[in-house]
């Protein structure tokens, strides 16, 4: 398997060492078994290539060994995998050729081991101009016939292209009623507020959210068995357990909100969220344990178990929140998944040190790491190179 999206051949690194061995896609083989209280996806980051020659604003060089390796960790540990999506950097450094690529890859690699997975469908190879709502139409249909034909689910992402174009509610309900239309199966919509992408401000006609929820609403209630499950991204969980309540039978609410998780996924009386969350790309083992607690019926030693990181989950995703990708990688790092700390476009730039060292200190407090002394060790190394001295 080539190691490089671009490039001849393999990735090599000549300054390994033996502390800095990568899991492989081998050494995870298996899936754990599922859960069955709740659905639950990691979205996945992807590992790029450190020693491609490339440029941020160039096509994205990609580790595929150790990228597709993580994802085989997420499934050993009985989550789904999320691909594709926002944390794998889709429109901020990740290109269409090169998500297209890892759907691909993902896919059979999920196939070879049973894993779970759904993959982003959007418009970005559209690129960065103005399109018709005719050009927007067919690269949705382009990319959901990508993920479909790969033996994915599909997950239909909010578009820039449709933000800009859409003259009102009317233009979401036609384009998304196609694209229902069109789905061989039943689709995850996401709903993905402004504070991850500003660009997507107003998205469903209207900057009032009771508006916009009425017509988000309303495409659902037009097709609900075409609607497996809505992914929320609002970090709103009021707005979100009013959502989930107005939903018809049998669609799911996957909570999208980083900073209320433990309690929309404990939920209440009348019903709870599953889950699709970026914060579960370093939490898989942890999150993995705390649904089991909810699986055996203990909601107590399930919150004890998944309140705790929510410090961290909110020192990641704080403002600006699109940067949380690069605190993601950096835990991935420190863990040990990855022998580098380098992102695609150079997004390991997008936080400062004291942020980074302080993600470092809440992941060590919650005794988080698998290696204690290889993240101190790599901490270290990267206030060396970034503050010009140690720690």
């Amino acid at each position: 398997m080539s190691g490089r999206v671009n490039g001849p051949g393999p990735m090599t690194d000549p300054l390994r060492t033996d502390s800095d061995s990568v899991r492989t896609a081998a050494d995870h083989p298996h899936r754990a078994a599922p859960f069955v209280s709740r659905t639950v996806f990691a979205a996945a980051h992807v590992v790029a290539d450190p020693f491609a020659d490339s440029t941020p604003d160039g096509p994205a060089a990609i580790d595929w060994d150790t990228t597709l390796a993580f994802r085989h960790h997420l499934w050993s540990n009985g989550l789904g995998v999320a691909e594709a999506m926002d944390t794998a950097q889709r429109g901020m450094g990740l290109d269409w050729a090169s998500a297209a690529e890892l759907i691909r890859r993902s896919a059979a690699e999920a196939a070879a081991v049973g894993g779970r997975i759904a993959c982003g469908v959007g418009t970005d190879q559209l690129g960065g101009s103005s399109a018709s709502l005719a050009d927007i139409k067919a690269a949705y249909e382009e990319q959901l016939s990508l993920v479909e034909g790969a033996g994915a689910q599909a997950i239909v992402m909010a578009s820039r292209h449709l933000a800009a174009a859409a003259t009102g509610p009317e233009s979401y309900t036609d384009m998304y009623g196609h694209l229902l239309r069109q789905a061989a199966e039943p689709v995850i919509l996401h709903w993905l507020g402004p504070t991850f992408d500003p660009a997507l401000e107003g998205y469903w006609g209207s900057s009032e959210l009771d508006i916009a929820t009425d017509t988000f609403l309303q495409i659902i209630a037009e097709q609900p068995t075409k609607v497996d499950g809505v992914k929320v991204s609002l970090l709103d969980a009021g707005r979100e357990v009013q959502l989930r309540r107005r939903l018809p039978d049998g669609v799911r609410c996957y909570t999208g909100d980083d900073f209320h998780y433990p309690e929309l996924i404990a939920g209440d009386e009348l019903g709870y969220s599953d889950a699709l969350l970026g914060i579960f790309d370093p939490l898989a083992s942890l999150a993995a344990d705390a649904v089991r607690l909810l699986d055996s019926g203990d909601t107590a030693a399930f919150r004890k178990r998944l309140d705790p990181t929510v410090t961290l989950s909110r020192h990641l995703f704080q403002t600006p929140t699109r940067y949380y990708k690069t605190g993601v990688v950096l835990l991935a790092w420190l863990a040990g998944h990855q022998s580098h700390f380098t992102m695609v476009g150079g997004l390991q730039s997008a936080r400062s040190l004291p942020h980074l060292k302080r993600a470092y200190e809440l992941v060590d407090e919650l005794d988080l790491f698998p290696d204690p002394e290889l993240a101190k060790s790599r901490m270290r190394q990267l206030e060396s190179v970034l503050g010009g001295r140690g720690a």
